[in-house]
């Protein structure tokens, strides 16, 4: 089990749709790769007093069937550096048990494991807080409490988009325009009388033709991205929120920003990262459970997960 198991932090293996997960692409290229696989979930790791952080794991196998898709060789608690490396699947929010969770990564990290992407990296880039270091490529943005700030954000821009920090799959997004309809309920929402941050940016009226899911991969980009285009009378184009996805070969511009962006963040230890932009704007820097890899794959042959395998192969080199 040392020298050739990958364990992925995730969670529950049963609530998984293969169809289109990212993280089950991912073990499914480990396993073509001859890499053993181990599963567990964030309430698994555990950490005594003179002794190593350790996790209840499942050893599993995947069949290839559709239904019934891994089967379980083997369960017990094994220490976390016994593993040729771990992968940190769990998808958001960033709540505190994931907060608690990245800090016992870290000591397994310090006891000699191997982690992906880095628990401190990950506590340090909040998904929609890690854009503003990178304000030259964003939309003009705001975080804050204060209604009052929001108000005169709204004043300048005139036509905005307003979302909580720990949202996901587009949950909690709104668009106030001109006329400035429901903004003090929708302040009242997010806000929660202040406090509460949220996170106010400018419309960006080219999230018509898409929010684009970029991948950076090992400090590389991806030549393929997914354009999520809202549907009807949406303004948001998450495909958790009714988003069409459809992939694209990377624009010449959106290059250009991701390559300056990909290398900074890989040698914090980010191996992975999802860059969602619009038009030429960056709206935020996701990296606790990047997806998209299925998408991109079945509709344009690129094959991600193999990027992802090289890059990590290569990382633990």
């Amino acid at each position: 089990m040392r020298m050739k198991t990958i364990l992925v932090v995730a969670d529950p293996l049963e609530t998984f749709k293969t169809y289109k997960d990212t993280t089950f692409a991912m073990m499914r290229e480990l396993q073509r790769r001859g890499f053993a696989l181990a599963a567990c979930e964030p309430q698994h790791l555990q950490w005594q007093t003179g002794g190593l952080v350790s996790a209840d794991v499942r050893e599993i196998a995947l069949t290839g069937r559709e239904h019934e898709w891994f089967e379980v060789k083997a369960a017990a608690r094994r220490p976390l550096r016994d593993f040729a490396a771990i992968l940190m699947r769990k998808d958001p929010p960033f709540d505190s048990e994931f907060f608690y969770a990245t800090h016992l990564l870290e000591q397994a990290e310090r006891e000699g494991a191997r982690v992906f992407n880095s628990p401190r990296a990950l506590r340090d880039h909040p998904e929609k807080l890690a854009l503003m270091e990178f304000g030259q490529f964003a939309p003009p943005t705001l975080v804050t409490r204060s209604a009052d700030a929001i108000r005169a954000f709204h004043a300048e821009h005139r036509d905005i988009i307003l979302k909580p920090l720990d949202g996901m799959g587009g949950m909690g997004i709104f668009r106030v325009t001109d006329n400035g309809m429901n903004l003090g309920s929708i302040i009242e929402t997010l806000n929660q009388g202040g406090s509460t941050s949220v996170m106010v940016q400018g419309y960006l009226p080219e999230i018509v033709q898409g929010d684009k899911r970029l991948l950076l991969i090992g400090g590389k980009v991806a030549p393929f991205v997914l354009a999520r285009i809202p549907q009807g009378n949406e303004v948001r184009g998450n495909l958790a929120a009714g988003g069409k996805g459809v992939a694209q070969p990377l624009s010449d511009e959106n290059r250009a920003v991701a390559e300056a962006m990909a290398p900074v963040l890989a040698a914090r230890g980010l191996l992975l990262v999802g860059l969602d932009m619009i038009g030429n704007k960056v709206t935020e820097i996701n990296v606790t459970s990047p997806t998209c890899f299925q998408e991109i794959q079945q509709q344009t042959g690129f094959d991600v997960p193999a990027m992802f395998v090289d890059a990590l192969e290569a990382a633990l080199a």
